[in-house]
């Protein structure tokens, strides 16, 4: 065997012998701790059944959902993700392509005047030839950027999905704070025409000298206070309008969640299940732990890429060169393989690596945090929910009790038993109590939506094929 040939052979027997060698080894990704068999404060043994579907349907608005349909479909913020999504999709098939033979066709043509004994020449040349080449990815290093841009991508893609059950629950919770701001206008309302009838009984009863100009003061001060507070209730109810006509795509508008002024009865608690479970079901976790696998996998590829390289490279091709005297023509080709050693670089590949490691430290905490919070968030919604229906039995109670003592204050009062400051203290506290407990009732809404929003789900897929294949259609995607 010639020496030409050997050397063109070299780097094949060298794939051979060190394909099943490994210079990384993947180092292990795992939770802080062992993950606990039931949330603390979770009530009842936990539940195999998942409640994360199109959660928001359980409330059986039908304006709400077809708010949702639009931003689902018109929200930039989801807009933005895909877009992100699709180009690290770009940048897998750039990865990829590295792993492929690349083949180059090129050609000439060029007219010249050369001198000579006899005189000068001019000649015509054409010239057409194809090259090829190949990396031999002995250590791995291709493959490993690869596998790190595939999982970047699978990441970007569940930030979408995260996006979506954020978007999701944003919208949600705003409807019903812009419901709750028009229940509030509705009481303050109610409540300012009683306290502009108090001010005329009072007015007439002190024209017929029965009370003092007092008793007038003081009903006029409630009215006021019950006055002031609408414009607030009135501000709230359109930074929440605005908020949802943003959502869906649109310059801030009002009147976008509808009429309804009246809060739906709130629905069951969300089963919070198995904690394990937790972690599957939330795209944000996955999205963290996908970008850890992408640093080890880089890491690899910073260790290889200190390792040499090999090439086989070809070119193959015909000419022609056309003179007075004749025409020269032929085929001609080369065969390459080539071998690069790094030998000084400066440090530049070993701080390379050392970055790589430092990114996935740092990654790892990330996930790690990422994996706590996601349970403190599932904890939080489960004593919130709690909590708020207890206070609401509270408000209930109270709300009963402000609404007779200022019945019995009211008639006191007319019977000439009693002056007029407990009407007084009895109507801002009945006020109060009626717009706590209103509060209290789309807290609870929020703090079902905040259970949701922590458990994550699955519902998105239809969502994102439904885009994926209008994006195809529309010939963005490849």
């Amino acid at each position: 065997m010639s020496r030409a040939r050997v050397f063109i052979l070299l780097p094949v027997l060298l794939v051979t012998f060190f394909s099943g060698c490994s210079i990384h080894s993947k180092q292990a990704i795992t939770p802080p701790s062992p993950v606990q068999d039931s949330f603390v404060r979770q009530e009842g043994p936990p539940v195999e059944s998942l409640p994360i579907g199109r959660w928001w349907e359980t409330f059986g608005d039908e304006d709400l959902n077809a708010l949702m349909k639009e931003a689902l479909a018109n929200n930039l913020d989801l807009a933005r993700s895909f877009a992100r999504m699709e180009q690290f999709e770009a940048i897998t098939r750039q990865a990829r392509s590295v792993q492929s033979p690349f083949l180059t066709a090129s050609g000439d043509a060029g007219r010249s005047r050369q001198p000579g004994i006899l005189g000068s020449d001019t000649g015509n040349s054409y010239r057409l030839s194809l090259a090829a080449g190949y990396e031999i990815d002995l250590w791995g290093r291709n493959r490993s950027g690869v596998m790190a841009a595939m999982l970047e991508e699978r990441a970007s893609r569940e930030d979408v999905r995260s996006l979506f059950i954020s978007l999701s629950a944003d919208l949600v919770d705003r409807y019903y704070l812009a419901v709750e701001e028009r229940a509030q206008i509705d009481l303050t309302d109610g409540t300012i025409a009683s306290f502009e009838n108090t001010v005329e009984l009072v007015t007439r009863r002190y024209l017929q000298g029965l009370v003092s100009a007092l008793d007038v003061y003081q009903a006029r001060q409630n009215l006021s206070f019950a006055k002031a507070s609408r414009p607030v209730f009135e501000a709230n109810l359109a930074a929440a309008e605005h908020a949802i006509a943003v959502l869906l795509g649109r310059y801030p508008d009002r009147n976008l969640a509808g009429n309804v002024a009246e809060l739906p009865e709130t629905i069951e608690a969300f089963p919070a299940g198995i904690p394990s479970r937790v972690l599957a079901r939330r795209p944000d976790v996955q999205a963290e732990f996908l970008r850890v696998q992408a640093s080890d996998a880089r890491v690899a590829q910073a260790i290889a890429d200190r390792f040499p390289s090999f090439n086989l490279l070809g070119n193959y091709g015909t000419s022609r060169t056309s003179f007075s005297t004749g025409d020269v023509t032929g085929v001609f080709w080369n065969l390459l393989a080539s071998a690069a050693l790094p030998v000084i670089d400066g440090g530049r590949r070993k701080a390379e690596v050392d970055r790589s490691e430092a990114e996935f430290r740092e990654n790892l905490s990330r996930y790690r945090k990422k994996v706590l919070t996601s349970f403190q968030e599932v904890e939080n919604a489960l004593v919130n929910n709690r909590t708020t229906e207890e206070r609401i039995r509270r408000l209930e109670e109270r709300v009963d009790a402000t609404a007779g003592a200022l019945r019995l204050s009211l008639d006191r009062y007319l019977l000439g038993l009693s002056d007029y400051l407990p009407i007084l203290t009895a109507q801002a506290s009945d006020f109060t109590a009626r717009s706590q407990l209103l509060a209290a009732r789309r807290q609870l809404i929020s703090d079902r939506i905040s259970l949701a929003r922590a458990l994550g789900g699955d519902w998105m897929e239809e969502e994102m094929e439904n885009r994926r294949e209008a994006s195809i259609g529309k010939g963005n995607v490849k």
